[in-house]
């Protein structure tokens, strides 16, 4: 089965930070006529968050049908309780994904707005402000977040407003039959894009019909990797065929850079430093970016394969949340996303196997714990499928 269904003919953008993004995303609401969908894991109670909002409610205002998916947990009960009572009376219709983790811990991760059948934007960029840590806003961040997303538009736009679509759907009060119904349309609208010739790709993660397909979208590229890989990603702990795949693409030749966010979460970092001997043994370049706050998911795969979208390369994104990328085949948008990760590797600090020499015993075990901690952790909420 093939990971990525690719659709030709579509201009995609690359977006940097919320400097470039918000201000996109605002003025594509602004111009709906008909339709938008969106969905986000934080919905920030700030200026960013109340900008989003306005223009979500001026757009029902003037009859657009507006759809808005908030993720319970990233953006907290009481966010959500403010945000509805202003949203009740504006015709914005919002839902809210696995509230009190009724469905069980999985949380939709993803970030997707779909205005008009025209225009798509999947990116990682929550809705909050770029110059604050996204997990405690009592921190102020030393330059805006680093982090990206595309905009879309062409044949690739009806993808992934099926999916949005789909998504309202399926947290609505629906029946099993319809349920079903809703599983099989969605496969069959899969299976006839992939006859369709290639330039962009759109790849969920769930835990229906779509539970490895980012994970395999990013092996296959790396199985055919022959030049070089550069992947950036905040919380770096994949499971074992994910840091094979890095490791045999730099035994045999490729140039492999892993840019790593470091600093935010103590065994987060932990758990990727019990990684860094055997991937440094392979040739793995390893960089940690300290110079703000890296939430960016992104990779560049020889000269025509890059990804932008929502998913870490950790066991939540690729083995029990709910994500969204955008996979793109085009020399041009890959150029230009590597020229942003090699300035951010040329702004951070590389990993040598003699600095672990360096490290004490107590706190090598210690790397290790956190990762067997990790582990068992990721195969009791991923029912064993993170290995």
């Amino acid at each position: 089965m093939r990971s990525v269904n690719f659709i030709a003919q579509n201009h995609v953008q690359l977006l940097l930070c919320g400097t470039d993004y918000f201000p996109a995303l605002i003025a594509a609401v602004d111009a709906a006529q008909y339709d938008v969908y969106f969905e986000t894991y934080i919905f920030a109670a700030d200026e960013t968050g109340t900008q989003v909002q306005e223009a979500l409610m001026r757009a029902a205002g003037r009859g657009v049908a507006v759809h808005m998916i908030t993720d319970w947990f990233g953006t907290g009960n009481a966010q959500i309780n403010r945000m509805q009572v202003r949203l009740e009376h504006t015709g914005v219709q919002h839902r809210v994904f696995n509230p009190w983790f009724r469905r069980g811990v999985t949380r939709t991760h993803r970030k997707i707005c779909v205005v008009d059948r025209l225009v798509a934007f999947v990116g990682g960029i929550n809705i909050n402000d770029d110059m604050f840590c996204d997990h405690n806003r009592s921190i102020a961040l030393s330059a805006p977040r680093w982090d990206f997303a595309v905009a879309v538009r062409g044949p690739l736009v009806a993808s992934i407003h099926r999916e949005a679509q789909a998504q309202w759907a399926r947290l609505g009060h629906m029946g099993l039959i319809k349920r079903i119904g809703l599983y099989r349309e969605m496969r069959a609208v899969s299976k006839s894009l992939a006859r369709s010739p290639v330039l962009a790709g759109f790849v969920v993660r769930d835990n229906l019909r779509n539970r490895h397909t980012i994970q395999r979208a990013y092996l296959q590229a790396l199985g055919r990797a022959k030049k070089n890989v550069m992947l950036a990603n905040p919380y770096f702990a994949p499971g074992r065929k994910f840091r094979h795949a890095l490791a045999a693409a730099a035994r045999r030749g490729v140039d492999v850079t892993l840019l790593i966010g470091v600093g935010e979460i103590w065994l987060q970092d932990a758990v990727a430093h019990s990684f860094y001997p055997k991937l440094l043994a392979a040739g793995v370049k390893v960089v940690e970016y300290h110079k703000t706050q890296l939430h960016a998911k992104v990779a560049v795969i020889d000269d025509d394969w890059a990804t932008v979208g929502s998913s870490n390369c950790d066991g939540l994104s690729l083995f029990l949340n709910q994500e969204a990328n955008v996979v793109i085949k085009d020399v041009a948008f890959a150029r230009t996303l590597r020229r942003h990760i090699s300035a951010a590797v040329a702004d951070g600090v590389e990993i040598h196997a003699d600095d672990f020499a360096h490290v004490g015993r107590v706190r090598r075990i210690g790397y290790e714990i956190a990762f067997l901690a990790y582990k068992l952790a990721m195969r009791i909420f991923a029912i064993g499928k993170y290995a």
